[in-house]
């Protein structure tokens, strides 16, 4: 059986450990921006609000800035359970993209008489994200400089011959790594930014606008009373007319969707900043993200300060769908993305790194997220972003924002929007689903990309789980 190019040629033990002997484990990002973060007070007792949101990260702030820019009046309060961008919106890779579908292949076979307006409506999210970064000078390292998906087997530089396709020569001269065999460089669809810089310039400018925004604040329960719902915290009590939960990876509040999503699990490694010789030896003069087409793939990109983050491959689901601090932390899957970086770059030998960290992302079996509305019409719920929120919590503020409006618009009328994906199912099916579907999804990695029996069904029934 054929070998995928990771697997081959590993780097030697050594090598591995002492590039991450130093390396402390937590998000970069976090520490990147200590110096300027604003702590939020803690809620405590009782209010009243037009508008409350469950939910300190990318959902929960854009929706509040999107909903204080359609109705300046409108109050709107956001609770967060930790601090702001503390989970998956302060862990992520910083890849801002257009695609609302999780890639057009996951559209095409779901949606496929809507994916031109999806497609549409992408790039024009991303570029009011862009916008509206200019109009508040939102200083987040934005970068608008697309993604380049490589081919590092055979059978994948076969699927991408046609438009656009770059020989291996010409994807090393973009980026030079002996791992690439082919490529293609989408230019306009990604940004690159800063999740750390990114939460605190949203909520900095929610905050001028008159959004309050409370940290240390975790909502327990929901209680619904004729037109309110009063949302419950260890210190209070808020009475809202409308809410909007925005919890993602974590348990929802709403009992109903349960198990529309699971927690797995994302590991990622930061390296120090290059030296001018060391950026010479990979070029990366144009600064793209990077991903290649492996089912368990790669995802990296370069910093403003020239270092390297480098993720993916390892997606983790624990027994249970438990969300814990203990599992941001995972050895084995620091040492092969180690091992699989000096794979990528054996000419950055010697580099280390500063950072590893661990993180929950919320996984919809339809791979992008969903929306809903309970208790009436007063809460709007979305989750399922998989690995993909950057830009797309923006467009599900909007729609959530719409939906609770009563308003019927374009992104309402979507089937995309209208349908709500089935859930998984519950322990321990699940666990037993998951794992069987890694050992398939690697197996077809291995054996030029054929998917087997199970992964052909879950096809036929557009379910999935993706790394």
């Amino acid at each position: 059986m054929p070998q995928i190019v990771f697997e081959r040629q590993a780097p030697a033990s050594a090598l591995i450990h002492s590039a991450l002997a130093d390396s402390v484990n937590r998000p970069f990002w976090g520490d990147d921006v200590a110096a300027r973060r604003r702590a939020f007070p803690q809620f405590q007792g009782r209010a009243d609000t037009a508008l409350a949101i469950v939910g300190g990260g990318f959902l929960g702030l854009w929706t509040a800035i999107l909903a204080k820019e359609r109705d300046p009046a409108r109050s709107v309060v956001l609770l967060e359970a930790q601090r702001v961008g503390w989970a998956a919106s302060g862990r992520n890779g910083g890849f801002c993209e257009a695609s609302l579908t999780h890639g057009e292949e996951n559209g095409h076979k779901r949606w496929p008489e809507e994916m031109t307006e999806l497609e549409a409506l992408g790039l024009r999210n991303l570029d009011e994200i862009e916008a509206t970064i200019q109009r508040y000078g939102i200083d987040c390292d934005f970068e608008r400089t697309g993604v380049l998906v490589v081919a590092v087997e055979p059978y994948q530089d076969e699927q991408l011959r046609g438009e656009g396709y770059m020989s291996a020569a010409e994807i090393r001269a973009e980026l030079n790594s002996p791992t690439f065999l082919s490529g293609f460089w989408e230019k306009d669809s990604t940004a690159m930014i800063h999740p750390g810089k990114l939460v605190l310039e949203l909520a900095r400018v929610a905050s001028e606008l008159g959004v309050q925004i409370y940290e240390q604040s975790a909502v327990t329960r929901l209680q619904s009373s004729g037109r309110q719902v009063t949302l419950h915290t260890a210190q209070g009590q808020l009475n809202a007319a409308r809410v909007v939960l925005a919890t993602n990876a974590f348990p929802s509040l709403l009992k109903r969707y349960s198990w529309h999503t699971i927690p797995v699990y994302d590991y990622v490694l930061m390296t120090e900043p290059l030296t001018p010789e060391q950026l010479a030896s990979i070029g990366w003069q144009h600064r793209q993200g990077i991903a290649d087409m492996a089912n368990q793939f790669h995802y990296y990109r370069i910093t403003r300060d020239n270092r390297i983050l480098f993720g993916g491959y390892d997606a983790v689901y624990n027994f249970g769908g438990k969300v814990s601090d203990q599992h941001d932390d995972r050895p084995e899957s620091f040492e092969r993305l180690a091992s699989h970086f000096f794979t990528t770059f054996p000419q950055l030998a010697g580099l280390r790194f500063s950072h590893r960290w661990g993180g929950a992302i919320d996984t919809s079996t339809r791979f992008c997220a969903f929306f809903a509305l309970a208790r009436g019409g007063k809460v709007a719920y979305a989750a399922g972003f998989t690995g993909l929120g950057v830009g797309a919590t923006r467009f599900a503020g909007n729609v959530l924002l719409d939906k609770l409006d009563g308003l019927d618009t374009e992104r309402t009328r979507l089937r995309m929007v209208r349908e709500i994906p089935p859930p998984f199912p519950p322990e321990p099916l699940a666990y037993v689903a998951v794992q069987a579907t890694r050992w398939s999804l690697n197996r077809a990695d291995h054996n030029h990309g054929k998917r087997n029996l199970m992964l052909r069904t879950m096809d036929a029934l557009g379910l999935g789980f993706d790394s």
